[in-house]
This record gives C-alpha cells, sequence and structure tokens, in this order.
C-alpha cells in the first residue's frame, strides 16, 4: 500500500482513481492533501500533471482505450478544478504583480497544460484570464482589446496547429501584447516559437513563471506584416497548394491505394474512413513541416504513429505505401518530395529490426 502523504504515494493512490474512473477518491485524495496543507503547486505539477502523462504513456501503449485515456483525463480536470476552488479562497491576485491571459491555440482542444500554467500562476500571485480550449485568434485579440493584459501565454501541443499559432502570435504582437509560447508544438527547445517571433519560450508551468517575473517587452506594432515576411520559404506555395487540395488529394490516394491493392475495394465503410482520416493526418503534417521548413516535424509524426500502430498489432509498413502514393501525386513540389524521402527513410529504419510487416 502506497504512502498517501509522499508525492510518490499520492501518485500512485491517484492514478489508481483514475484508471479506475473513480472520481470521488481521485477528488477525496487531494481535498485530503489540500486540507494537511500539501503545498498547492507540488500537487498540480508533481502529482497531478505526472499522472495525467501517465495516462498518456498508457494510451501510446494500448494498454488504456480511448474511452477511458477521456473518462481519466476528465476526471484530472475536475481535480484542478477542485483544489483551484480550495486555494482561490487564500490566494488573491496582487495587481502588482500583474494580469496576464492564458488560452490555446485556435483548434487545439488538450487544453490540460494550459490550466495547469494558469493554475500555477494564480498561486503565485497573478491576476489570470484562462480562456481555455481552442480560442479563435479574433476572440484572443479582442479579449486583450477589453483587459490590460500584460501577456499572452500561448498554449499548443499538435505541430499541426503551427500555422494558427503563428497568425495568433502575430495577432497579439500587432497591439502590442507579448507572447509567451509554451507546449510540445513549438519543439522541445522552443524553436518553433523562436521562428514564429513569440517574445518567449517556456517548457513548462515553473519556466512559464519565471519568464514573466523576468519580465517581457511589450512589441513594437509591425506593418502589414506577413507570414512570408517571417517565413521567406512559403514564397514558393507549396504549403498552400498541399493545403488547398487536402480533401481531393485524400481521394485520389484512396483511389490509388485500391488499384495498387485491390483487396482493399473490399474494405467496409468504418475502415475506408479510417484509411482516410490517417492520409489526412499524414498530409496535415507534412504541411505543417512544410509550413516550418522542418523535416523533424514530419519524421517525428511518422515514427510515433509508427510505435503507436505497432502497439495494436498493425504493421507500420502501411505508412510507407501511403507515402510512396502521396509522393506520386506530389512529384512536382521539390521540398515536399524532400520531407517524404525523410520520412520514408525514417520509418524503414524504424521497422528494421524486428519488423512486423
Amino acid at each position: 500500500m502506497s504512502d498517501p502523504t509522499t508525492p510518490a504515494g499520492l501518485r500512485e493512490e491517484l492514478w489508481r482513481a483514475v484508471a479506475d474512473g473513480d472520481e470521488y477518491t481521485a477528488v477525496a485524495l487531494v481535498q485530503d492533501a489540500s486540507a494537511r496543507h500539501v503545498d498547492g503547486e507540488m500537487l498540480l505539477l508533481e502529482v497531478i500533471a505526472r499522472v495525467q502523462e501517465r495516462v498518456g504513456t498508457e494510451w501510446a501503449a494500448g494498454r488504456l482505450s480511448v474511452a477511458r485515456e477521456h473518462a481519466a483525463t476528465a476526471i484530472n480536470e475536475r481535480v484542478v478544478a477542485v483544489l483551484a476552488h480550495r486555494t482561490s479562497a487564500a490566494t488573491r491576485p496582487d495587481t502588482a504583480r500583474g494580469r496576464v491571459t492564458v488560452a490555446c491555440v485556435d483548434g487545439e482542444w488538450h487544453a490540460f497544460p494550459a490550466r495547469l500554467v494558469a493554475e500555477v500562476l494564480r498561486l503565485r500571485g497573478w491576476h489570470v484570464d484562462y480562456l481555455g480550449a481552442q480560442t479563435p485568434t479574433p476572440h484572443l485579440v479582442a479579449h486583450l482589446h477589453h483587459t490590460n493584459t500584460d501577456a499572452v501565454l500561448l498554449s499548443g501541443s499538435i505541430p499541426t496547429h503551427l500555422p494558427a499559432a503563428h497568425a495568433a502570435i502575430t495577432a497579439c504582437r500587432s497591439v502590442g501584447v507579448p507572447v509567451l509560447a509554451g507546449g510540445r508544438a513549438f519543439g522541445p527547445d522552443g524553436r518553433h516559437a523562436r521562428a514564429l517571433g513569440a517574445d518567449g519560450w517556456a517548457p513548462d508551468a515553473r519556466g512559464a513563471a519565471a519568464a514573466l517575473e523576468g519580465g517581457l517587452s511589450r512589441p513594437a506594432p509591425p506593418a502589414g506584416r506577413q507570414a512570408v515576411d517571417d517565413l521567406p520559404h512559403l514564397a514558393d506555395q507549396e504549403y498552400t497548394l498541399i493545403v488547398r487540395s487536402r480533401a481531393q488529394l485524400v481521394k485520389q490516394t484512396l483511389v490509388d491505394l485500391e488499384d495498387a491493392f485491390p483487396a482493399v475495394r473490399d474494405h467496409g465503410d468504418a475502415q475506408r474512413e479510417r484509411t482516410a482520416e490517417d492520409l489526412a493526418h499524414i498530409l496535415d503534417f507534412l504541411a505543417t513541416a512544410l509550413y516550418m521548413d522542418d523535416g523533424a516535424i514530419f519524421t517525428d509524426f511518422l515514427t510515433w504513429t509508427a510505435v503507436i500502430l505497432e502497439a495494436r498489432a498493425v504493421p507500420a509498413r502501411s505508412l510507407t505505401v501511403g507515402l510512396d502514393l502521396l509522393a506520386g501525386r506530389l512529384r512536382d513540389f521539390p521540398r515536399t518530395q524532400r520531407l517524404i524521402r525523410e520520412g520514408t527513410t525514417a520509418l524503414r529504419g524504424h521497422t528494421a529490426p524486428g519488423a512486423h510487416a
């Protein structure tokens, strides 16, 4: 039996509760810890956040279904809300410290990391406006016009939202509000945040707090700046053309797949829909890699997908087949061809030892 008076023990107890779908036990654990005056920031980052990371790991390994992963995440979100309500009465915003807005990139529904950042900053005395998941850029900017916000903390977990993040960063800075970016989408070292013009990057909640305490200078509003001004490689139009033809490319590649493998024609509607979704994801990450001119975005997605497929006993070789067919359709796009070659090489290197196919 684990000791719930230690961080490791609390993590194990909370993990058991969320994995079992036991919201009442999960909430009671955190309430009890809070009543014992266990540090709130430690509970957020060393217990709840670590349990949520384990939820993701177990899902990727195929040991948690999608439904159980969603249920576990929902319980963790409610646990955070309970903890926030218990600590809010004792921690009031320090107007001298400042006011910040925490939001997710438009299209980004992984709001849990952003919520943790918001609660840590509240504990440290900041006035926080938490806007949650999938915040459209026009609504974010409208909020900035109605508040005296010192900075925007923009969260993104999935790289395919980087073009939307670029638009948000540019829009916020155009009204004189600095942007601190965070989340896996911006790269492990924040290189994508820098490329998109963010004023700073933080790897986690404590890093975000430290960056704010260090101060972010208000940017001078840029005059008529376009995406190509920050990313000159976009001038070749490959990104734009692929995004615009995405639906047609998926449809054409499905036809090519049936021609190459006649057995695919016997697939049911559900299986065909899943194949179309997989092709669409490949195109989305390919387009994002073109936008950022960073092949690692594409190859990392492919090798991660291969791991997920193998955990579910699906041959990863199916990915290389899809890439070969897409390459045939996109033969007139030199940067795209290079990215597909890099992706194919990465997959072959990944699946070579003990491949299932």
